[in-house]
């Protein structure tokens, strides 16, 4: 069972159902105060899930992030990592799961493994990049890719990045500047956080091959933002702006708006405190629920995967810089480790129910879809 329209965003539309709405996204905030974002140039405005989701694939294992293949190849095929197994997993169109390789040098313990993957094509070839937990530290390492999916051996791209049995980060992607941007934990060391010496309790950004780019914040460093505790999505709108979700403590899980050399608290503050110097998020959650994983954009709206809190949260922007959040499929399916747009245009999701936290159903882990349409009434 879904809540439906926030009331924030109803403006834009129309008065929804009595009891439908959910909680704001700064609980601070009265709710229904902001008018809402205009919709995204040239697409259709912001989008919600509509009917009951259908099963993509079923029997994964740990899985913690998702990469389409290019529309060249097969529409709708895909990889996928498992965390505690290591192994890359080709996803078929028709729903056919088939190992490709395990990614050497991964260590599994507590939340780390192989977590985040990214795909990049250049002049050089096709590279599967992977965010992984070592013996030693967390690292990103570069595979080729070849045509029939065989990977090569691992490059190192960047090593170094602090681990830990928890706040291991581990999300990666390429930005619309090319760069690739990764998300590192505090590794349970919070003061890490604020120590721009420090690889942990930040967001990085680098070149495909891991140098420091020209126009970084600070020169000569890979550090993008600072001050966060374990962020683990990354997504971008329309206009190129960053967005990134982060677990928090006891209090408030958080999405930020990410700007270079901005630093957004932790440990000194935890959620929307107004502390001159640290940037409140956007969005914030109770943790129980949220524990927030995957962030996606899709049509002016944000979608983030809430693991304890077992929902998908639609995120629609607003005109003064927040979030309205609405939450979907509360408790349907377990805990929600990853969420993207799909090939066909559909959102999908995937459970997490294996990963020593959560209670597996049989055929766990699985992918579902859902169809998006545009927001409506009621």
């Amino acid at each position: 069972m879904a809540h439906r329209i926030p009331a924030a965003a109803a403006l834009a539309l129309a008065a929804l159902l009595a009891g439908c709405v959910a909680p704001p996204a700064d609980p601070g905030g009265a709710p229904g105060t902001a008018a809402p974002a205009p919709p995204p140039a040239g697409g259709r405005g912001p989008v919600q899930p509509a009917g009951d989701p259908a099963e993509v694939a079923t029997g994964l294992t740990s899985p913690w992030s998702v990469v389409l293949l290019p529309e060249s190849e097969v529409p709708g095929e895909a990889l996928v990592s498992e965390r505690d197994t290591g192994v890359v997993q080709h996803l078929g169109a028709d729903g056919a799961l088939r190992p490709i390789g395990t990614v050497p040098g991964v260590a599994h313990g507590g939340e780390g493994g192989l977590l985040g993957l990214a795909l990049l094509e250049d002049a050089s070839g096709r590279w599967l990049y992977a965010y992984l937990t070592s013996a030693s530290d967390n690292r990103i390492v570069r595979m080729a890719l070849g045509t029939d999916l065989a990977l090569g051996a691992p490059e190192p791209v960047l090593t170094g990045i602090p681990k830990a049995g928890n706040h291991n980060g581990g999300r990666i992607a390429f930005g619309p500047d090319g760069m690739l941007y990764a998300t590192a934990g505090d590794a349970g060391a919070p003061g890490s956080a604020q120590d721009p010496r420090s690889l942990g309790g930040k967001i990085l950004r680098m070149t495909p091959d891991g140098e420091v780019p020209d126009d970084n914040p600070d020169p000569g460093s890979l550090v993008y933002s600072l001050g966060h505790r374990n962020p683990q999505g990354l997504a971008w709108d329309d206009a190129g702006q960053l967005y990134a979700a982060e677990f928090g403590q006891n209090t408030w899980d958080e999405v930020n708006r990410i700007e270079p050399g901005a630093n957004y608290g932790w440990p000194e503050v935890e959620g929307a405190a107004g502390v001159e110097g640290y940037v409140d998020p956007v969005a914030q959650w109770r943790t129980s629920e949220a524990s927030p994983s995957a962030l996606a954009y899709v049509d002016g709206t944000f979608f983030l995967a809430g693991l304890r809190g077992e929902r998908v949260w639609a995120l629609y922007p607003m005109a003064d810089g927040r979030l309205d959040a609405v939450a979907w499929f509360t408790g349907e399916f377990g805990r929600i480790r990853e969420v993207l747009p799909a090939a066909d245009g559909t959102l999908w999701f995937v459970t997490n129910n294996t990963d020593g936290r959560g209670s597996p159903r049989p055929g766990d882990d699985r992918i579902y879809s859902v169809r998006l349409v545009e927001l409506r009434e009621g």
